[in-house]
């Protein structure tokens, strides 16, 4: 990055505004996996296993015009 970018002295980028940041040569990438072990720590959480997504991803999902409105905060 410091080719494109001026750089201070502060050292390696490793967060902003909440979000991890790691550098490499293949390129930057920003996660939030502190944020996540941390949510889990806060409910006690931290020995969960991870799961696969429940739905597919590559499905469109329509509207349900005809369908009963749900609470959107509920998901």
């Amino acid at each position: 990055m410091s080719g494109k970018f001026e750089m201070s002295l502060m050292g390696e980028l490793q967060f902003f505004l909440g979000l991890q940041i790691k550098q490499g040569p293949e390129g930057t990438f920003v996660h939030q996996a502190k944020y996540t072990r941390d949510i889990l720590k806060k409910f006690d959480m931290s020995d969960s296993k991870p799961m696969t997504t429940q739905m597919s991803t590559n499905i469109a999902l329509d509207a349900d015009e005809d369908g009963e409105a749900v609470d959107q905060k509920e998901f």
